[in-house]
């Protein structure tokens, strides 16, 4: 049997070490104890008559439970976890063990460090929104045909990274492009602190790479546009006055089905005074569209009031701050050489078809921490 590498046991150690004070840090955070209470008092609330007479209110309460059971077993796991890889590196030490055995103790404390990084996410979000859902927009800008073949592949990205993180995403109205592409797309992406980790990619992404649509095979640059709003829920309150909206009806475009291309069930309402347009036409009746057009319409207008005063709040300290659809955060490219490079943290990757294929937890993980260092 061969012996494991001493050098690589200790190395193991040390990362559990690590490991084993991050948790520490992550329950003071946390506060399990907290967690176990606030679990039971919202059960016992669920448990009282009349629970279900107010929807909307019970609807409230069971997702908070929901996300405060979750967040509790989440960390007890990873504790459970800690102690467990604690025991086999004092195994792996003793000498007993072949290489395989230490392989395997390096794939666990990587999933473990995995779920860790997820849940110090956490302690990054100070936002009265941050852990609702997002509604996401993405436009296409310079570049024709390249620049509406790139946001459809900045959409799948980001429906790919959405599923990883076992989050749901629901498309609310897509313009396809002429030749190829779209030309914008709207959706709702759904999780724990979806709007809190999307926040974090609002703003211009650029493509450079040979352009497929060109009968030369140029390299060609693209731009997208990238927009992220709160999914604010019906009770929270947001002003808007039926007199300053300008509400349009027409048919539905694509496949659809049987009903949504021949009737005007497709909404479209632009609120005059800020000169927001919403649209939406993937619901199967114009009165479920105008509701949910009226649902983005009110994450459009907090996502204003956001940004207005994130810009005081850059003033106050003596910054010029440039907010999401004006300011370029990150550069993809993949030809001559492959990059994927964020202009704000500085953070690059190699490996651009893995960042496109989802793989984006690096690049939002390090503008929630410099986001917190500015706060």
């Amino acid at each position: 049997m061969t012996e494991p590498d001493p050098t690589t046991v200790e190395e193991l150690a040390q990362r559990i070490s690590g490991l084993r004070a991050r948790v520490g840090l992550l329950g003071d955070y946390l506060d399990p104890d907290r967690l176990a209470a606030r679990q039971q008092q919202l059960e016992d609330a669920m448990q009282e008559p009349g629970f279900w007479d107010d929807p909307q209110a019970a609807s409230r309460v069971s997702s908070e439970h929901a996300a405060v059971r979750d967040r509790r077993a989440e960390y007890e796991q990873l504790a459970a976890d800690v102690t467990d890889l604690d025991d086999l590196i004092e195994v792996a030490r003793g000498g007993d063990e072949g290489a395989e055995f230490l392989e395997e103790l390096a794939d666990g404390l990587g999933r473990v460090e995995s779920l860790l990084a997820r849940l110090e996410e956490a302690r990054l979000f100070s936002g009265e929104h941050d852990a609702g859902d997002a509604v996401m927009t993405i436009n296409a800008g310079e570049g024709g045909t390249d620049a509406q073949d790139w946001a459809e592949m900045l959409m799948r990205m980001y429906m790919r990274w959405a599923d990883a993180r076992g989050f749901a995403t629901d498309i609310k109205e897509m313009q396809e492009g002429t030749e190829a592409g779209i030309k914008s797309v709207t959706l709702t992406i759904s999780g724990p602190s979806a709007y809190g980790l999307t926040s974090a990619e609002r703003g211009v992404h650029r493509l450079v790479r040979l352009s497929p649509f060109d009968s030369a095979h140029r390299r060609q640059t693209s731009f997208a546009a990238v927009d992220v709003a709160p999914l604010v829920s019906d009770d929270v309150p947001v002003e808007v006055d039926e007199k300053d909206l300008k509400i349009d009806t027409y048919r539905a475009s694509g496949a659809g089905g049987q009903h949504v291309n021949k009737t005007e069930s497709a909404v479209r309402i632009t609120h005059l005074p800020t000169g927001i347009v919403v649209q939406c036409q993937n619901e199967r009746s114009q009165m479920q569209n105008r509701a949910t057009a009226m649902s983005m319409l009110r994450a459009r207008i907090v996502q204003q009031e956001l940004e207005r005063r994130e810009e005081e709040a850059a003033r106050a300290r003596g910054e010029t701050l440039k907010i999401g659809f004006g300011s370029q955060i990150r550069s993809y490219v993949v030809h001559p050489y492959t990059l994927v490079k964020d202009l704000r943290t500085g953070v690059e990757v190699g490996n651009a078809q893995a960042v496109l294929d989802g793989e984006l937890d690096g690049f939002i993980r390090a503008e929630l921490e410099r986001r917190a260092k500015l706060n």
